[in-house]
């Protein structure tokens, strides 16, 4: 089920709400098993056999929880080697034996055949957020955690499928909480709706629009031309920049509607001025979670300068590997780790402070290229399509790229100007949506800021719902979260 979908806004919300708001007056076990039992109808209506998945790897967990408790303070590491080696091997399993088939069978020359393992949704994240809460109490920051809670911990629709990934101390406080004493906040509630309405534009109105054309071009790799490539790239930019920055405002908005505050996990990354910036703002809650989790325990900048800048490429090299299986994504998280690397060598080795606005730019230029490679199926494909900017040569935009501007929504300014259906009339508009897309990323606060400061009256109400109902009018061109696949 997906947030833009019609059964979730008119269907699965409105019940979900109202069976929480109701069973909250009556204790705090009814509303977290009221959430628990919604959130597994949310997760099983993509394919019931992904439910069985998430509710063993639950069950699995909590049960190694139980064991590093019971086995007390000094004495948990056998059962946390367990419990983290369960999950890495699930997460493998799914996400990357095929492509591990593919390496043996080509390096080794043996024909073993490729399972076509169907990848789970959201496993990359929900298997990651257990490990980290298994390391939370290894480290001894997790209190006694109740199953109902836990389950509720892994299982709660708004962070299941892409996030964030959210840690004990910043969500179980707040399940425990749950209950009659609580409260309804309609401020809280109010800026839910509006935080939601912004996401919902956001990948509905940007996000899939862009997509269309980064569609066409990846699937015609080979044949675009120059400037259908180098737009291309930045339509994919964008595309997966208003697609993710659109699921973290849904999720944020819709945990808000429950009482719930869903860590922020994306804060405007394409206005950092160097990539050590752009992974403080990109994916905020896997950054603390490599960090955390992978950085400090190798030793972080304890050992030395060497195994500092080690470290850091381990880290990237984990990140890109988490994102996808194929040589690709290994090449993506490497580009990073050595920019990443490089940056800081100049910050701490020279007077470069690397904020300047030419490092702005040429920081954009790099993600642009290294999504390229997020982007493309396989590193062949990725490296045609970079190919193309080059050999492409030069001539019109096909009417496979154009097609996703041809936006009715525009019908009657391109009928003022003469200019319904025609190919100027869908350069009208893809200029029109560029443009207004980089000021956006550059220069416009983020939705959270916005919704943050603003005082709901008529006029803002009004607002929000045309919005709504022109979102809701464009769900017809549905198409899943980019980061579904990761």
């Amino acid at each position: 089920m997906l947030f833009n979908s019609y059964i979730f806004i008119f269907l699965f919300l409105p019940v979900a709400l109202a069976g929480y708001t109701l069973l909250k007056r009556t204790g705090t076990t009814p509303p977290k098993v009221w959430l628990i039992g919604m959130s597994l109808w949310f997760y099983g209506y993509f394919n019931i056999g992904y439910l069985t998945i998430m509710v063993c790897s639950i069950l699995f967990n909590y049960l190694v929880y139980l064991w590093m408790k019971a086995a007390g303070e000094g004495k948990m590491k056998p059962a946390l080697v367990i419990g983290v080696t369960g999950n890495v091997l699930l997460l493998v399993y799914y996400k990357h034996f095929d492509f591990l088939t593919e390496c043996v069978n080509a390096v080794f020359k043996t024909d073993i055949p490729l399972k076509d393992i169907l990848l789970p949704l959201g496993i990359s994240f929900f298997t990651f957020q257990q490990i980290g809460f298994l390391a939370d109490t290894y480290r001894g920051d997790v209190t006694d955690c109740t199953f109902i809670d836990y389950a509720l911990f892994v299982s709660f629709f708004p962070q299941l499928i892409a996030g964030p990934i959210a840690d004990y101390g910043s969500m179980m406080p707040q399940y425990a909480k749950i209950g009659p004493d609580t409260g309804f906040d309609r401020d809280r509630f109010r800026r839910g709706i509006a935080i939601f309405i912004a996401g919902l534009a956001s990948k509905v109105l940007i996000a899939d629009t862009f997509g269309k054309s980064v569609d066409y071009a990846y699937a015609s790799a080979g044949y675009i031309n120059s400037p259908e490539a180098l737009l291309a790239i930045l339509f994919y930019a964008l595309q997966l920049y208003f697609d993710f920055n659109g699921y973290c405002n849904m999720a944020i908005g819709l945990g808000a509607l429950f009482g719930i505050d869903i860590p922020v996990n994306f804060d405007s990354p394409y206005k950092s001025r160097n990539i050590i910036d752009f992974w403080r703002s990109w994916h905020i809650t896997l950054n603390k979670f490599l960090t955390r989790n992978v950085y400090i325990p190798l030793g972080g900048s304890r050992k030395g300068e060497f195994r500092t800048y080690v470290n850091l490429m381990i880290v990237f090299l984990i990140s890109g590997i988490w994102h996808g299986a194929g040589f690709n994504f290994i090449i993506w998280g490497l580009m990073h780790g050595v920019l990443y690397v490089t940056v800081r060598l100049l910050r701490d080795k020279t007077a470069i402070k690397c904020d300047k606005a030419l490092f702005h730019i040429l920081t954009f230029i790099f993600i642009c290229i290294a999504w390229v490679f997020f982007r493309a199926k396989d590193t062949s494909e990725a490296l045609t399509l970079l190919g193309r900017v080059v050999h492409g040569g030069l001539s019109r935009l096909g009417d496979g790229f154009l097609k996703g501007f041809n936006s009715g929504e525009f019908w009657y300014v391109l009928k003022v100007l003469h200019l319904t259906g025609s190919e100027a009339g869908r350069y009208i508009v893809m200029i029109l949506y560029t443009v207004v897309s980089l000021a956006v990323v550059f220069f416009a606060p983020n939705a959270l800021k916005v919704t943050g400061k603003m005082r709901y009256r008529t006029f803002y109400g009004v607002v929000l719902g045309i919005i709504f109902v022109w979102c809701v009018l464009s769900l017809s061109g549905v198409s899943t979260f980019l980061y579904f696949n990761f």
